[in-house]
């Protein structure tokens, strides 16, 4: 089945980076998009980004794009989120995720399948 997991989350100050990672089974990586999506604490989930594992084609949220990059590594199954120059506003559960589509969806509903979800905290 459809496994996604998460790494690389935890807290850091203001205006520094840190590197997410989700490593994807049970589907054929390299056929569909998978996405970032983040939730605040006590507000709705928001999408991020999203990238074709095929192409290679990304697509961002205006409140990330320039300071987050979203990558992948076919060899490892495995999609990164880059967040540089981070914010106390990118605060969140960060979760990746699929619906096993060749589009990208801006719809966190759209989603089927889910990781755990790594915690950001940016804090001075």
């Amino acid at each position: 089945q459809v496994q996604l997991v998460e790494s690389g989350g935890g807290l850091v100050q203001p205006g520094e980076s840190l590197r997410l990672s989700c490593a994807a089974s049970g589907f054929t990586f390299g056929w569909y998009v998978m996405s970032w999506v983040r939730q605040p604490p006590g507000k709705g989930p928001e999408w991020i980004s999203g990238i074709d594992t095929g192409s290679g084609v990304t697509r961002y949220a205006d409140s990330v794009k320039g300071r987050f990059t979203i990558s992948k590594d076919n060899a490892k199954n495995t999609v990164h989120l880059q967040m540089n120059s981070l914010n106390p506003e990118d605060t969140a559960v960060y979760y990746c995720a699929t619906d096993l589509s060749p589009e990208v969806s801006r719809r966190p509903s759209d989603y089927k399948y889910w990781g755990q979800g790594t915690q950001v905290t940016v804090s001075s």
